[in-house]
């Protein structure tokens, strides 16, 4: 049996935000039951996806325009792990709470591709090392109003170390645009890397060159999402529907009454992204435990301020899955080992009022296995089904150039979309035309 300490407790949790600040003691209060489920301590890592996380202004200029909210995560998981720790502290009002509150985690990173974050905290930040980085956008000319962002890096804990890589995306919309979102998982795969692809250079030798071009592939599936050596985590708003056809009126609805014949679990055999992945057309090698949880998509919210919250489905979108999280499992070598990724908890958190969809956590027991064990033992053949084996597409070795220029055209919409649709944009345009009449007054009327 796999030793506590040989194991990193790690929570992902994915939510599209609907570009609108969170309430902070609501969210505390569903992450504080998260902590509890199956539990008795605090996750190590926890990694936020988050997805249309602020209008598109803040989010395409990013930096301190997104500050406000990220801080309310960051503040919402601080103060659901001190109310866990504290539960005698629960009475007490919640702004008390904040003002007082312990920082149990401390951020390590925040990254963002337009609409879609993602965020990094550890409880013991001297446990994380060597953070990187890796992007792309799959929206129009390739910016980021869709997109994933993901992060990889080294945890060193009492059993041992290990490589984590996470990644946060939000694919396409609409139910008919499946071939779409396969796409952009492929663009995901060929394109998001964690190092530049075009400064490796295949076959530059006067010498072996078959062997300089299989190393060059190996070192290009180590800077990719597939690094042989790393776990790999994927969350995000996946937008699979279970329909390419909106419904029509009078469509049955997934029903949370266990005893109604449309009883939401019989819908979830029509998954697109199941059934997709079993046809090995998304999401490759990756592995999806038992959902249980209902529809996470879409969501008519009543605004009365009750809790909690009051809501319907959507009477024009058919209710989804949409909002999912899948990791690569361990190889069979190192299962032989009698190591095993334990998931705790795989689930949804309750309907909040400021989004249609609702947020979605998977807590892991992670296994502290080093990068020699965790690459295949010497003459161990090509799996068709194993992405550490054999990469499912080639990099893009131009990737890193074109989101150079997708973030260049993302800081100039973000900054046009800010001075004329928002109210701070306004005041800027009104300032400068006033200070622009003004000079002309003094200069060539006076």
């Amino acid at each position: 049996m796999m030793s506590v300490s040989a194991a990193v407790d790690v929570l992902f949790l994915s939510f599209n935000c609907a570009k609108a600040l969170i309430d902070v003691p609501v969210f505390a209060g569903h992450v504080e039951n998260v902590f509890h489920t199956r539990a008795t301590e605090l996750p190590e890592i926890v990694v936020f996806s988050l997805q249309e996380i602020a209008p598109l202004s803040y989010a395409f200029i990013g930096g301190s325009f997104l500050n406000s909210y990220i801080h309310r995560f960051e503040s919402a998981l601080n103060l659901a792990a001190e109310q866990f720790s504290s539960p005698s502290q629960s009475s007490s009002s919640a702004n008390d709470q904040q003002s007082q509150q312990k920082q149990t985690y401390s951020r390590i990173r925040f990254k963002n591709v337009g609409y879609t974050a993602i965020a990094l905290f550890a409880r013991e930040s001297g446990r994380v090392h060597h953070v990187r980085e890796a992007e792309v956008g799959f929206g129009a000319a390739e910016m980021g109003n869709k997109g994933a962002v993901g992060l990889r890096l080294e945890y060193h804990g009492e059993g041992g170390e290990t490589t984590l890589t996470f990644v946060a995306t939000h694919l396409a919309a609409m139910e008919w645009n499946l071939s779409k979102r396969n796409d952009n998982w492929a663009s995901i795969m060929r394109c998001m890397t964690f190092g530049d692809p075009a400064q490796i250079k295949t076959g530059e030798s006067d010498g072996d060159e078959q062997g300089l071009l299989l190393a060059d592939e190996t070192t290009l599936q180590d800077i990719s999402i597939f690094n042989p050596a790393s776990h790999l985590f994927v969350g995000g708003d996946l937008n699979y529907r279970i329909s390419a056809e909106s419904p029509a009126p009078g469509a049955a609805f997934p029903s949370m009454d266990a005893d109604s014949e449309d009883y939401y679990p019989k819908f979830f055999e029509r998954d697109q992204l199941t059934q997709e992945r079993r046809a090995g057309r998304t999401m490759h090698g990756l592995t999806e435990e038992k959902v249980t949880f209902a529809p996470t998509y879409k969501y008519d919210v009543e605004d009365d301020g009750s809790e909690p919250v009051k809501w319907k489905f959507a009477a024009h979108r058919y209710p989804s899955w949409t909002d999912r999280i899948l990791y690569l499992d361990l190889p069979p070598w190192v299962k032989a080992a009698g190591k095993k990724m334990h998931v705790r908890a795989y689930d949804s958190l309750p309907v909040l009022r400021t989004s249609d969809h609702r947020p979605v956590y998977l807590r892991v027991d992670v296994p502290l296995v080093g990068a020699a064990e965790m690459r295949a033992p010497e003459g161990v053949a090509e799996g068709k089904d194993d992405p550490r084996l054999r990469m499912p597409v080639e990099i893009d070795s131009g990737a890193w150039e074109r989101r150079e220029a997708a973030k260049r055209k993302e800081v100039m919409l973000g900054w046009s979309t800010l001075l004329w649709s928002t109210r701070e944009g306004a005041v800027v345009v009104g300032t400068f035309l006033m200070a622009t009449m003004g000079a002309y007054w003094f200069f060539f009327r006076a």
